[in-house]
């Protein structure tokens, strides 16, 4: 795993913390880490990412360590990738090669999968000339550079053409979901989008709110569902809701994953209520949430109504305490300054706080319609 700490950078994260979730990420789609290398530069070489130095470092490490796949932490440039490639001679992947090789994976629906291979293609269009750089191997002269163009060019347009179906593919499901959608509206039942960044507890929680206790995959890894799952709930005033999750957000999401799940992520213009999952145990939480945020941002999604969840309480245990609710809501006045009107402390996968998770669902959607 390599990062490049990037002093101009205006991200906040520690690098640290990045390249560990970028381990994380490795080990969802099936790798194991070797050994991390973390860079502090103004910003990162355009030709190699890395700077020579650091370069001949990781090269010097493979004997040592003996990698057969590097990942960095960033999306790199074709140029990068290809530099990269022939100075080290194995397998480089950037981070976003990473999610779309784990939504790959994660895909079970037709929609899912359609959309991880426009993603996919998306990607590789402008990649493709790296796909034939054996060709300047073979010598300069007659014979090498006009067929290898040629390949590339015949390349594209296959690629360009596998987009263009693709797209159409999604164009027919955004408007199955649209009238879906107008359907449950006629309905008059509210309609809840979970969100959140990922492995923040959305699964566990749809999990834990339904009846019946019909299961949705649980996983301790980033992406461990990708399709979204819609359920019907009932609130402390026995009226009904749907309550649906979407993929979970991550930093650096690949802006080709936001383009071709735009289709999914379209359920979230027409909930009536966001509830933003939030893995309180972090220590990154406050900047998950800005990650969430800004996706959200992105989406035309501010001015929706909005209630914080914040997860996994239980885990924020004292050696010397045994937690039960009581304590939880002890903790909860503790921590008074993170609290409003629209957030609540929940357990997940203990159920605590959920009845009043469900009955702040019913006042917000009540004070929605009281404002329509």
């Amino acid at each position: 795993m390599v990062a490049v700490a990037a002093k101009r950078s205006i991200n906040k994260w520690p690098v640290e913390d990045s390249i560990q979730e970028l381990a994380q990420l490795a080990y969802t789609a099936g790798a194991s880490v070797a050994g991390k290398l973390i860079q502090r530069l103004s910003t990162p070489s355009k030709t190699h990412y890395l700077g020579k130095g650091k370069l001949d470092e990781l090269l010097s490490l493979k004997d040592s360590v003996d990698y057969d796949v590097v990942i960095f932490d960033d999306e790199l440039s074709p140029l990068q990738q290809r530099n990269l490639e022939e100075a080290l001679q194995v397998k480089v992947i950037d981070r976003s090669a990473l999610i779309l090789d784990i939504f790959a994976k994660r895909a079970r629906t037709h929609e899912g999968q359609l959309q991880v291979e426009l993603a996919q293609h998306q990607y590789l269009l402008p990649r493709l000339a790296g796909q034939w750089s054996h060709l300047e191997r073979l010598g300069g002269g007659i014979g090498t550079r006009g067929p290898g163009e040629s390949q590339i060019e015949t390349d594209r347009r296959l690629v360009r053409k596998k987009i263009h179906h693709l797209k159409m593919q999604i164009e027919e499901v955004r408007k199955h979901r649209s009238l879906y959608r107008q359907k449950r509206k006629k309905s008059g039942i509210p309609i809840i989008a979970i969100v959140g960044y990922t492995n923040a507890g959305k699964s566990t929680l749809l999990n834990a709110l339904s009846l019946p206790k019909e299961g949705v995959l649980v996983e301790d890894k980033l992406f461990a569902t990708l399709d979204p799952t819609t359920k019907r709930l009932t609130l402390p005033d026995q009226s009904a809701v749907l309550i649906s999750d979407t993929v979970g957000f991550i930093r650096k999401l690949p802006l080709t994953i936001v383009t071709s799940f735009r289709a999914t992520l379209e359920e979230l213009t027409e909930a009536d209520v966001l509830l933003h999952i939030v893995d309180f145990t972090s220590h990154n939480a406050i900047e998950q949430c800005q990650t969430v945020e800004d996706i959200l941002t992105d989406l035309d999604l501010m001015d929706k109504p909005r209630i914080t969840a914040l997860n996994k309480i239980d885990l924020l245990l004292d050696d010397d305490k045994t937690w039960d609710e009581e304590t939880a809501k002890n903790y909860l006045y503790d921590r008074r300054d993170v609290m409003n009107e629209s957030t609540v402390l929940i357990s997940a996968e203990k159920g605590w706080g959920l009845t009043k998770l469900l009955e702040l669902i019913r006042k917000t959607i009540a004070k929605s319609e009281q404002s329509a």
